[in-house]
């Protein structure tokens, strides 16, 4: 799925708040038909009803239950949730505001729209309530200043998208094994020479004494592939030209080059679009030494995994890993309930992890993209304390099921979702990550980059793109011409690998392994 996408999938999700609010203290009803609404009014008495929008249909079954425990502690509000397409979303929320005699009280969406969604008066500022610490108290500075804007914070932060580093864990526990072996006979062959040229021949005593001491425990195994996890690209490159893979391993990285949300982390510590909170105008930094330096890195990736950016497909990629066909890839959040699917149909016979992404280099750190779906109150709202009370609840104290009923990661779990080390791999990506910025100037940035990061993978020159990209973006932002300096930064000379295409030098052995 294309950033592009994605965007438009994202506006209806809502990134999770929760644990800092109180459990037991807001709740909610959820009405199947109009049936229901009426009982229940016979019921409760007549109640408060609050709307709540969204547009992603995997919320459904999870939004329903928590009106319903919601209406368990707050039985005189009734929450309706309401599904609608995700086009032209914010655009709908606004007609029905001014139109409708059923405000959307509430709606989910992602934080990247969370300007142009104040602008329009359809957002308004957080009241958390009574007894609610804040947000800064409990959450992560990720989904602070995903929510923030204008040093206001105008969401509730619900749950996040993220990318991580997913590798076989089969494939490198095998690998150590055999390191740890090799090593262990390496060392064993100098002890003996040394004992040779101290005392003579081994005994059998000796010999049988070392061949029990070489047995490999799995806590050695599991130390040995914490070590070989990647901290920079060129620690992927090192094991890459060593590998010695499996017959069905075509490669041992591949990734998603077309789309920016997978190639993100390479200059997402080196820009600067929007400053900490993604709202300032004033804080642009898209051409500069760092950024030039990361996507030479970038470019010569190319020469060791030979992938088309116009073949190549998120997809394609995570089913070539669920094969078995690469060691290691770049991956959302999704990939986490695609391949607990493949296990239980018994399509995917490997272990797995997850673990963040490597830097571009020692000096070169890495920063992930994310973004953060949000519980908005409308700026319409003529009972914004009632949706501010059922945001705080729904961000908070009821996440302890989403992600077993939607796939979703949440912000703050109030359940035990982060006690699966995978799942927490991605939650401190997140932590680390940059949060798509707010402002409309800067809307089309995320297309334009993925198209320079194309045309450089393919041999563009690093340095004139940037700079080309740079000029576009502030033209729109200052309203004129905008010319930036030029940076002289000389190519450096990369270190060179014994084999020039990895990808296909692993596919080349394992046919060697067949024959």
């Amino acid at each position: 799925m294309t950033l592009k996408k994605r965007i438009v999938t994202i506006l209806a999700l809502a990134l999770c708040a929760g644990g800092i609010y109180g459990v037991g203290r807001l709740g909610i009803t959820v009405q199947q038909n109009e049936e229901q609404e009426i009982e229940s009014d016979s019921l409760f008495g007549r109640r408060e009803t609050l709307y709540l929008w969204y547009t992603d249909e995997a919320l459904t079954d999870y939004l329903n239950s928590v009106v319903v425990s919601y209406s368990e502690y707050q039985d005189d509000v009734r929450v309706v949730p309401v599904y609608t397409s995700g086009r032209e979303y914010l655009e709908t929320i606004n007609q029905a505001s001014i139109h409708s005699e059923e405000v959307p009280d509430l709606y989910i969406v992602s934080n990247d729209s969370l300007e142009k969604a104040y602008l329009a008066g359809l957002a308004s500022e957080v009241r958390l309530p009574e007894g609610v610490l804040p947000m800064a108290d409990f959450f992560p500075e990720t989904a602070v200043s995903a929510v923030t804007y204008k040093e206001k914070q105008i969401g509730y932060p619900f749950y996040f998208e993220t990318s991580c580093f997913l590798y076989n864990e089969t494939y490198l526990k095998d690998w150590a094994g055999v390191q740890i072996e090799a090593e262990r006979d390496a060392q064993a062959a100098e002890e003996a020479q040394a004992q040779l040229e101290r005392e003579g021949e081994p005994s059998e005593e000796d010999e049988d004494g070392a061949a029990a001491e070489s047995a490999i425990t799995d806590e050695e195994i599991q130390a040995k592939v914490e070590e070989a996890l990647p901290k920079t690209i060129d620690d992927i490159l090192a094991f890459a030209d060593v590998y010695d893979a499996p017959e069905q391993v075509e490669a041992v990285f591949k990734w998603d080059v077309s789309d920016i949300f997978y190639n993100y982390f390479f200059v997402g510590d080196s820009i600067d679009v929007g400053g900490k909170n993604g709202d300032q105008a004033d804080s642009i930094h898209i051409y500069n030494e760092n950024a030039i330096k990361c996507m030479r890195v970038y470019q010569n990736l190319n020469q060791f995994f030979s992938i088309d950016t116009k073949e190549i497909s998120y997809d394609g990629v995570l089913q070539d890993f669920i094969d078995g066909k690469i060691v290691c890839t770049v991956a959302t959040t999704d990939a986490l309930s695609k391949i607990e699917a493949a296990v239980a149909e018994g399509n995917f016979n490997y272990e797995y992890g997850v673990t963040t992404v490597p830097d571009v280099s020692e000096e070169l750190p890495s920063a992930s993209l994310s973004v953060t779906q949000c519980v908005v109150v409308n700026g319409y709202s003529a009972r914004k304390e009632m949706a501010n009370d059922f945001a705080a609840y729904l961000t908070g104290s009821a996440t302890d099921t989403l992600y077993a009923r939607t796939c979703k990661l949440p912000v703050h779990d109030s359940g035990s979702t982060y006690d699966d080390p995978d799942k927490e791999a991605f939650l401190q990506e997140y932590m680390d990550s940059i949060p798509m910025p707010k402002m409309v100037e800067t809307s089309n940035f995320w297309v334009e980059l993925e198209i320079a990061f194309a045309k450089i993978w393919e041999g563009d020159d690093a340095n004139a793109d940037l700079k080309a990209l740079s000029e576009k973006i502030m033209s729109q932002v200052v309203g004129g011409e905008y010319t930036e300096e030029y940076i002289d930064v000389p190519e450096e000379v990369e270190e060179a690998y014994e084999d020039e295409d990895i990808s296909s030098d692993a596919e080349a052995a394992s046919d060697e392994d067949g024959e």
